[in-house]
């Protein structure tokens, strides 16, 4: 998996980069994401992160703010392994099938 970090109006540092691989490592165990972008931002008092993610043939954005930024980038990354999960789980056939039905 591709992952890109930036900021808007904020200085990615190097504990902050580490954070937020470690925690989008997560989203490996549900499905194989080819790239994923992450944007950091501030605004007065408030952080905000937003993450876009392409799966094959699917794609994944979601959304989280709060006042302490390692809060949103963990509330992000709830979200958008929210979002790969129930993906996967509508994608797959729960109906096991008989030989003998048509």
């Amino acid at each position: 998996m591709q992952l890109t970090i930036t900021g808007h109006h904020i200085e990615i540092t190097p504990a902050l980069k580490r954070y937020t691989e470690d925690k989008m490592g997560r989203l490996t165990h549900y499905e194989p994401l080819i790239d994923l972008h992450v944007v950091l931002s501030v605004e007065k008092q408030v952080h905000k992160a937003e993450a876009t993610g392409h799966a094959p043939g699917h794609r994944f954005h979601c959304e989280a703010t709060s006042r302490d930024l390692y809060a949103t980038i963990d509330t992000l990354i709830d979200k958008l392994a929210a979002q790969v999960c129930r993906d996967k789980e509508r994608r797959t056939d729960h109906h096991p099938r008989n030989a003998d039905t048509p």
